[in-house]
């Protein structure tokens, strides 16, 4: 016989997919004094065509005419929650007319196909309503939630623990100490951390309806009081079904209220150090004017969500979720401010708006650079190059379609500075380059230059030798003649915009003064630190 997790029924002719009775209806949960539902004129769907979201919704092929709400994992099996009938003694709610909810699971094939519903436990599931149900990281601890038989729409917080050893057998069922009469906490959801739990409930300081709340979880276990989401998540209308993304970076949940189709629609909210940003409706590719909920991921960009719309089984049925990403770029040129010369191997590094780092790249030969973005989210370019101040551009990805965004960036440079090098007096600044084997002196370097032209303004007195060294790659004869020529192109630079000759000397070294003398076991650094110019003040 199998063995699995989940617990296995066998009613062959009584399982699953029974046939239920056609008018069938949504079981959601309001407090009396909620308002209507709110509603938005849906003839035209384009505010909500422009929203970084492109889903297919596919039927995740475990749906009847009854209720299925999917609840997220566990050792890589879905759980489901469902009130379809099992066998001809099933009580039928009656604030539902469905069967009392049980919890499921499914196997989850490679492919991603899921297999037949099997009941998930003997202990969670009882002759009362059960619903949504989250799990600790180490799966080892869980947190439902389960309706009294007197009021199958108020819903109460348990947790358990899984016994050690045990395949399934959860003990040390307790009622936590947040629940009350009157009140039902619904959708708990555990972040990756297993540090917060996020629910909704109906609390005395809800804005209406059932609100999101949060609670923090300590090492030991305990449970700080809940802690209403605020206003920028929460509405005048029930907000339910939180989910975080796989790095719980990002908040997902149902809301009658913000910007919406009408029913539930899905959010996402961005969190950062300053909290939550105010939610974006996830799209019409999503949501619709029926109910979509329990959105969660099972990949970065797959994951399930339920909805009652009518091309379904019946009533709430699971679909697969898959976002087709939008792709973005941002891309430009970095130059300098001054000059417009364009600046090759400057060192761009992308940040998001809490500072984190999210990727990096150098600029080109012709100063270009391009990164991947997001729909909808702030960023920092951070520049970084000798020679220049550092800089900090931000951002805004305004767009939800695929696109390009155009940023170029200009940079300051740095000022030289004059000190004493090895017994002399120097000029000091960001090397000069020159491209490979050549001795032209490069269109980036001209900035360098320019800044000893302008010291040599401030100083009319002042004389200069400058002084070229190479690594010791090639022949030695080689390496002297090109760092001579080297030089002389500086000096040509120098005379051509304005610099008397009678004030200059050059001289190449080629290998003969490494800076680092690291002989037949040099690294790139090292290579690149001997390749350099010198300019050294002779009186």
């Amino acid at each position: 016989m199998k063995t699995t997790l989940c617990l296995f029924v066998f009613l062959a002719s009584f399982m699953l997919f029974s046939q239920g009775p056609s008018n069938l209806v949504a079981f959601n949960h309001h407090t009396p004094n909620t308002p209507e539902p709110f509603k938005v004129n849906t003839a035209d769907y384009s505010a909500f065509e422009d929203r970084g979201f492109d889903f297919e919704l596919l039927d995740a092929g475990v749906n009847t005419p009854f209720s299925e709400i999917g609840s997220g994992f566990f050792r890589n099996k879905l759980i489901l929650v469902s009130s379809k009938k099992l066998g001809g003694l099933a009580k039928i709610d009656p604030n539902t007319k469905e069967a009392y909810k049980e919890l499921y699971c499914l196997d989850i094939s490679r492919n991603g196909a899921l297999s037949t519903p099997y009941l998930f436990s003997r202990i969670l599931n009882t002759n009362s309503s059960e619903d949504q149900l989250t799990f600790s990281p180490d799966e080892k601890t869980v947190f439902y939630t389960r309706s009294s038989k007197e009021n199958s729409l108020e819903f109460k917080l348990y947790r358990a623990v899984l016994e050690e050893g045990s395949h399934g057998k959860w003990i040390n069922n307790e009622l936590l100490s947040m629940n009350a009469n009157g009140i039902s906490i619904e959708n708990p959801f555990m972040n990756h951390a297993g540090t917060q739990l996020y629910f909704s409930a109906n609390l005395p300081d809800s804005y209406g309806g059932f609100d999101l709340y949060v609670c923090d979880i300590a090492a030991d276990g305990s449970i700080s009081s809940p802690k209403n989401l605020g206003n920028k998540i929460n509405t005048a209308y029930d907000d339910k079904y939180p989910a975080l993304s796989q790095d719980d970076k990002y908040f997902y949940f149902a809301s009658k209220g913000h910007q919406n189709m009408g029913g539930f629609d899905l959010f996402v909210s961005k969190k950062s150090k300053q909290g939550f940003k105010s939610p974006r409706n996830m799209g019409n590719t999503i949501n619709s004017v029926y109910d979509e909920v329990a959105y969660f991921l099972a990949a970065k960009n797959k994951g399930y969500v339920s909805s009652n719309r009518p091309n379904g089984k019946g009533s709430f049925d699971i679909y697969t979720a898959v976002n087709n990403e939008v792709i973005q770029t941002i891309a430009g040129r970095v130059v300098d401010q001054e000059t417009q010369i364009k600046l090759p191997n400057t060192l761009i590094i992308l940040k998001d708006e809490d500072g984190a780092e999210l990727g990096r790249t150098l600029t080109g030969e012709d100063g270009s650079y391009s990164l991947s973005v997001s729909p909808f989210e702030s960023y920092t370019l951070n520049t970084h190059k000798d020679g220049f101040k550092d800089s900090a551009s931000e951002f805004y990805t305004n767009r939800g379609y695929k696109t390009a965004y155009r940023k170029d960036l200009e940079l300051l440079t740095t000022e030289p500075v004059i000190v004493k090098v090895d017994n002399e007096m120097r000029i000091v600044l960001e090397n000069i380059h020159f491209d490979f084997n050549k001795w032209n002196v490069k269109e980036e370097s001209f900035i360098s230059l320019n800044k000893i032209i302008k010291v040599l303004n401030e100083h009319p007195d002042m004389k200069l030798a400058i002084n070229a060294h190479t690594d010791n790659k090639g022949r030695d004869a080689y390496n002297m003649n090109l760092s001579n020529k080297r030089a002389a192109s500086a000096v040509k630079y120098l005379i051509k915009n304005g610099i008397s000759k009678s004030r200059l000397q050059s001289k190449g070294f080629g290998e003969s003064k490494p800076l680092i003398d690291c002989k037949n076991n040099c690294s790139e650094e090292d290579l690149q630190a001997n390749r350099r110019v010198e300019f050294v003040i002779l009186e």
